[in-house]
């Protein structure tokens, strides 16, 4: 079997590690790909793990024990996380978004892979800390982002339908009071989607009264399931109180101005701190 220099092996590490963040790797099989002694591997990730520190890529921690092994945490510095919200509120802020009745074109931005990646990575930032067993969403244009957060939290994603479809299932449904309309709207979720006592993020694109979000949390309660955290990408300034509480924005869109085509958003300045 090859045998391979240092340098290939710490190349290939990298590779391995920020392609699957938050996934414990045996150093077993290390060993068995780069055909090398744990004694060798153990040098290797040492060398690894002070690389990505010194270059602010995150952090790589080791596991001791019998088996061992080594997990990468993707954490974004400040200055990082200031460069994708800025660029983000720069897309956003583009006077062709602005549709008849004061809504925002954002299709095309959360259909983007490069940009959901970028959301996904502060998202997976701001919860790296946290013990989370899925990424939960509601359709639809926070299933790409929900998908990317997954992948960076290294969980499986469960979207919440907003009608019933034959493919799911059994399903729960419940009914839930959209706070920007005050319209009452029904919501369900297959029953073989989460297991029971799971530790959930909620993620959502867009949140005005907070009313989608905390319908998501009450449907949690239907499957025993704890939220842990909640994100969404963009927050409305106005209504000033939600109807939820604990929750994380990226972005604030303070206001539309339809006569001269002026978008207001910004970073939330919570996130930069």
């Amino acid at each position: 079997m090859k045998k391979y220099k240092r340098n290939q092996r710490i190349g290939a590490l990298m590779k391995i590690f920020t392609e699957k963040p938050n996934y414990v790797f045996s150093y077993n099989y290390f060993c068995e790909i780069f055909n090398a002694a744990k004694s060798t591997i153990s040098e290797d990730m040492a060398i690894v793990k002070k690389l990505v520190s010194e270059l602010g890529f995150g952090k790589i921690e080791t596991i001791s024990g019998a088996t061992g092994g080594a997990v990468y945490i993707p954490v974004l510095s400040v200055e990082e996380k200031n460069q994708i919200l800025s660029d983000l509120c720069d897309l956003f802020s583009q006077k062709n978004r602005i549709l008849p009745g004061g809504f925002i074109y954002m299709t095309d931005i959360f259909n983007n892979p490069s940009i959901v990646s970028n959301i996904a990575k502060v998202i997976a930032s701001e919860f790296n800390h946290v013990e989370i067993d899925y990424v939960v969403t509601v359709e639809t244009k926070g299933i790409p982002v929900s998908i990317m957060t997954g992948q960076q939290l290294n969980v499986p994603v469960a979207v919440i339908r907003k009608n019933n479809k034959i493919t799911e299932g059994a399903t729960v449904s419940i009914n839930y009071v959209s706070g920007s309309s005050n319209n009452i709207q029904t919501m369900s979720l297959s029953r073989r989607s989460l297991k029971e006592n799971s530790r959930v993020l909620i993620v959502d694109d867009f949140m005005k009264g907070g009313g989608t979000c905390k319908g998501m949390a009450d449907m949690m309660r239907e499957f025993n399931a704890h939220v842990v955290g909640t994100a969404v990408v963009i927050e409305t300034k106005e209504p000033e109180k939600k109807l939820v509480d604990d929750y994380i924005s990226l972005l604030v869109l303070n206001n539309i101005n339809m006569k001269d085509g002026i978008i207001e958003i910004q970073p939330n300045s919570k996130l930069l701190k």
